[in-house]
């Protein structure tokens, strides 16, 4: 069974901080909404039994966005 990727706990951040941040940086707003439309799509192709060459090419996807977040996020620390 699909189960969604938990990003605020990957990126040791709490939801209220990465809101904040969110709210005031568009380009971070725009990778998280990235990144839930691809863990979206792995979940239906996982919950489809897709390929194992899609369902990987979409969390190698999915996995890109959350390393540009991680990146943005440690960049304004």
């Amino acid at each position: 069974m699909p189960v969604p990727h938990d990003l605020y706990q990957d990126l040791s951040c709490s939801k209220e901080d990465i809101q904040q941040r969110r709210a005031n940086d568009p380009h971070l707003n725009a990778l998280f909404d990235k990144y839930d439309t691809i863990d979206g799509q792995v979940l239906k192709a996982e919950a489809a039994a897709a390929a194992d060459d899609e369902v990987k090419k979409l969390k190698e996807k999915r996995l890109l966005i959350k390393d540009e977040i991680s990146d943005k996020l440690t960049a304004r620390s």
